[in-house]
C-alpha cells in the first residue's frame, strides 16, 4: 500500500494536483495510507470521514433524497460524495468510498462486501464502480483502500493519455 500511495503522490505532484478523500466504510483508511507517505502535504489537501448519513449531507452535500431513494451504499451517493468533496475543498482530484464492511449490515441486494467507489477530476466526469469484496471486515476495508488509490492512479493515467 505504501508503494502505491507513494506512486500516486508522485503522479499528483507531477501534475500539480491536490487530492481530497470522502470516506465512509474505510473510516479514513485512504487518508491514512496517503499520509503515511512523507511529504504528502504537497499533494493531499484533506479528507472527509462521513460515516453517518447526516455527515454525508452536512459535510459533502449528499442529498437526503439520494440517501432515501438509493441508500448510502449506492452509485448516486458515491458520485455525490465526490462532487461534494471537490466543492468543499481546494483539491482538483477526489475519491469516494461507501460500502458495507461487515460483519453485519448486508442485505440481499447489498450483501456484506458491497462497496461503491467514485473518482473525479475538476468539474469533469465522475466515474463510479461497484465492487463485491470478500473477507472479514479488516480485509474488506484494506481491499477498498487499495482499490480507491489504484482508481485515482488509473484516472490520472487516462487523463494524461487523453491530453
Amino acid at each position: 500500500m505504501d508503494i502505491l500511495a507513494a506512486q500516486l503522490g508522485a503522479a499528483l505532484k507531477s501534475h500539480g494536483l491536490m487530492l481530497v478523500t470522502a470516506e465512509s466504510c474505510t473510516g479514513g483508511g485512504v487518508a491514512q495510507a496517503i499520509t503515511e507517505v512523507a511529504g504528502s502535504s504537497a499533494w493531499f489537501e484533506r479528507g472527509f470521514v462521513t460515516y453517518s448519513n447526516l455527515s454525508k449531507q452536512q459535510m459533502l452535500g449528499v442529498r437526503e433524497t439520494t440517501l432515501r431513494q438509493h441508500g448510502a451504499v449506492s452509485e448516486m451517493t458515491a458520485r455525490e460524495m465526490v462532487a461534494g468533496a471537490l466543492q468543499h475543498s481546494a483539491a482538483q482530484v477526489a475519491v469516494a468510498v461507501t460500502g458495507i464492511a461487515g460483519p453485519d449490515g448486508g442485505t440481499a441486494d447489498k450483501p456484506v462486501g458491497t462497496v461503491w467507489f467514485a473518482w473525479g477530476i475538476g468539474q469533469g466526469n465522475i466515474h463510479a464502480r461497484r465492487h463485491q469484496l470478500k473477507g472479514n471486515r479488516a480485509e474488506v476495508r484494506a481491499q477498498a483502500v487499495h482499490i480507491a488509490l489504484q482508481g485515482v492512479m488509473d484516472m490520472l493515467n487516462q487523463s494524461t493519455e487523453m491530453a
